[in-house]
């Protein structure tokens, strides 16, 4: 049984930081976090492949990281970290789970869509003041 459950949102000025955790349960690790702005689609901000490489959106590329733990079970945690966060990146954040693993297999050639991942939390907001 998958289950994704995001943490971390919340309030910030801009110039500030975030860590966004992501509880998984599931037997494949091929993760992305997506945002969504009101009124914008949704967005994939960065994603995990299972040989640990990683793909960033222009927009955050040197200040977000994405990574997980170490664990070698199916329970695990994604993470997101957000540096010099700025009020564009105001949004609901989403971790996402590609049980095929398609995602991963072509990710690194391609922009990844919402329509790659078949299963998704429920959200946490991020809010950045200027």
């Amino acid at each position: 049984q998958v289950q994704l459950q995001e943490s971390g949102g919340g309030s910030v000025q801009s110039g500030g930081s975030l860590k966004l955790s992501c509880a998984a349960s599931g037997d494949t690790r091929c993760m992305a976090w997506f945002r969504q702005a009101p009124g914008k689609e949704r967005e994939v901000v960065a994603d995990m492949r299972m040989d640990g490489s990683s793909t960033y959106t222009d927009s955050v590329k040197g200040r977000f990281i994405i990574s997980q733990d170490n664990a070698k079970n199916t329970v695990y945690t994604v993470y997101l970290q957000m540096n010099s966060l700025n009020p564009e990146d105001t949004a609901m954040y989403y971790c996402a789970m590609d049980s095929t693993n398609y995602a991963c297999y072509t990710g690194s050639r391609r922009r990844l869509s919402p329509d790659d991942y078949n299963y998704w939390g429920q959200g946490t907001q991020v809010t950045v003041s200027s």
